[in-house]
């Protein structure tokens, strides 16, 4: 995700995050097809269907969605991430490169409701 971020940075970047029983196991890059990707992020229609379906493939279960927020040095939602959480069960991931390190947050958006939760994860190596 921060190769992803970093690679396409000043503009946000987006993805999806497979798995399943709560561990990821595949990233899922997409191109962010947004009109302004410098301030919000759109994944390409074709590509978000084209992971999914690759999910379904594999076996696996949207777990989370990712983007970037290339300028905050400790990312949280704004509205417009909360507004379009369409995916209720999946954490969104933001990574925040505006200092060093980088900062990686996860959040359960509550669209519904228009708030967010920030939600602990850890990263296991194997």
């Amino acid at each position: 995700m921060l190769a992803h971020a970093r690679a396409v940075q000043p503009a946000e970047c987006c993805g999806l995050i497979g798995g399943g029983n709560d561990l990821a196991e595949t990233i899922y890059r997409l191109q962010n097809v947004a009109p302004d990707p410098l301030t919000a992020y759109e994944g390409a229609p074709a590509e978000l269907f084209a992971a999914q379906r690759r999910m379904r493939e594999r076996g696996e279960q949207l777990l989370a969605i990712y983007h970037s927020h290339p300028r905050a040095a400790e990312p949280e939602p704004s509205e417009t991430d909360v507004r379009l959480a369409f995916y209720p069960a999946a954490i969104y991931f933001i990574l925040g490169l505006g200092a060093e390190p980088a900062r990686l947050h996860a959040f359960r958006l509550f669209e519904n409701e228009k708030r967010w939760a920030r939600v602990e994860y850890r990263v296991v190596e194997e």
